[in-house]
C-alpha cells in the first residue's frame, strides 16, 4: 500500500494551496488502493467520479481557449485541435511533466506493477485532479493550470500544423488517402478487446488492409481508446507512423490471411476483456511541449 506522501511541492507545480486537501488525496486515489480502503463498504474512495468530472472540466476549459483565441476557425478545425489536447495520451504525458506518478496512492498489487509509470493512469489521475481544482477553485483556477501546462506551445505547433494539414486529428482519413492513392486497398478496423466499467470504457481495435482482391491482411496496427471511434484513430495514427518510417512498401508486403468474403466479417468477432489499465503494446509517441509556458498567452496564430 502506498506510503503518505507529502503533497506540498504538488500544490506548488500547480500553484494553487487546496483548502481543502481532502479533494486532492482523493483524486489522486487509485481503485486498487480505494477497494482496500473500502472493505466492503457501500461508498467508494477512489478518484473515478472524479475523473468523470475532470473529463467535462478539460473540455469545457480547452474549448473555451480555442473558441475565444481562434474567431476564423470553423467548428471542424476548433473540434480537431481540441481533441489532440484533451487525449489522454496528451494528458498522461501532462501528468509526467509534472512528474504526478510520484504523488499517487496505489494498492499493493498496482504498486508492485508499476502503476505510477502506466500512460493510462497517469491520464486517469491526472483529470481527477484537474476536478479537485475546479471543485476546490472553480473555472479559473483550471484555467490558469491548463494555460501552463495543457495548452502552451502545443497549441501554437498544432495550430501550426493545421495551416498545412487539414487532415490534423483525422488520421483515419489521412491513412484512407494514401492507400487508395498507392492503391493498396482500405483499411479495416475490429474491436478485438474491451474493458473497464461503462463510464471509462478501453477499446482495443485492430487495423487490416483489405485488398483490392477481397483478402485481408495480418493486423498492421493496434490503438486504444475511450470510444471505439478513438481506438480506430489512434490505430490509424500508429500505421501512419509506420508508413512515415518504413514507406508505404512496408504494408504492401503484409501477408494475406484467410478471412470470410463478407465485407463486415471483419467487424463481427467477439470484443474480449481487456486487463485493467492495460495500453497498446505499441503506443504512439506523444506531441508534448518542450517547456512549460507560462504566460497566457497560448493562443494560436490566425490562418
Amino acid at each position: 500500500m502506498s506510503r503518505p506522501v507529502d503533497l506540498n511541492p504538488l500544490e506548488a507545480i500547480l500553484e494553487h494551496r487546496f483548502r481543502s486537501r481532502d479533494l486532492l488525496t482523493l483524486a489522486l486515489t487509485h481503485r486498487s488502493l480505494g477497494h482496500e480502503r473500502s472493505s466492503g463498504a457501500p461508498q467508494r474512495h477512489d478518484n473515478e467520479r472524479m475523473e468523470f468530472l475532470g473529463d467535462a472540466v478539460l473540455g469545457l476549459v480547452v474549448s473555451q481557449a480555442l473558441y475565444a483565441l481562434n474567431p476564423d476557425w470553423q467548428e471542424g478545425e476548433l473540434t480537431r485541435v481540441k481533441a489532440e489536447l484533451v487525449s489522454r495520451k496528451h494528458m498522461a504525458q501532462v501528468a509526467l511533466s509534472i512528474d504526478l506518478g510520484r504523488y499517487l496512492l496505489l494498492g499493493k498489487g498496482e504498486e508492485r506493477s508499476g502503476g505510477r509509470r502506466k500512460l493510462t493512469l497517469l491520464a486517469n489521475a491526472m483529470e481527477a485532479v484537474l476536478a479537485a481544482l475546479y471543485l476546490d477553485g472553480g473555472l479559473e483556477v483550471v484555467r490558469r493550470v491548463a494555460d501552463r501546462f495543457i495548452l502552451g506551445e502545443l497549441a501554437r505547433q498544432l495550430a501550426a500544423r493545421l495551416q498545412v494539414d487539414s487532415t490534423l486529428g483525422d488520421a483515419k482519413s489521412a491513412l484512407q488517402e494514401q492507400l487508395q492513392a498507392a492503391r493498396l486497398g482500405s483499411p479495416t478496423y475490429s474491436i478485438e478487446q474491451e474493458s473497464g466499467p461503462d463510464h471509462r470504457k478501453q477499446y482495443q481495435v485492430a487495423l487490416r488492409l483489405r485488398r483490392t482482391d477481397g483478402t485481408l491482411t495480418e493486423v498492421i496496427a493496434r490503438g486504444l481508446g475511450g470510444t471505439r471511434k478513438k481506438a480506430e484513430q489512434e490505430a490509424a495514427r500508429v500505421a501512419l507512423q509506420q508508413i512515415a518510417a518504413s514507406g508505404l512498401e512496408s504494408l504492401s508486403q503484409c501477408s494475406s490471411v484467410d478471412r470470410p468474403s463478407d465485407p463486415d466479417a471483419a467487424d463481427s468477432e467477439p470484443a474480449q476483456p481487456l486487463p485493467a489499465d492495460s495500453e497498446p503494446a505499441d503506443p504512439a509517441p506523444m506531441l508534448v511541449p518542450a517547456s512549460r509556458p507560462r504566460s497566457s498567452k497560448y493562443g494560436a496564430q490566425k490562418r
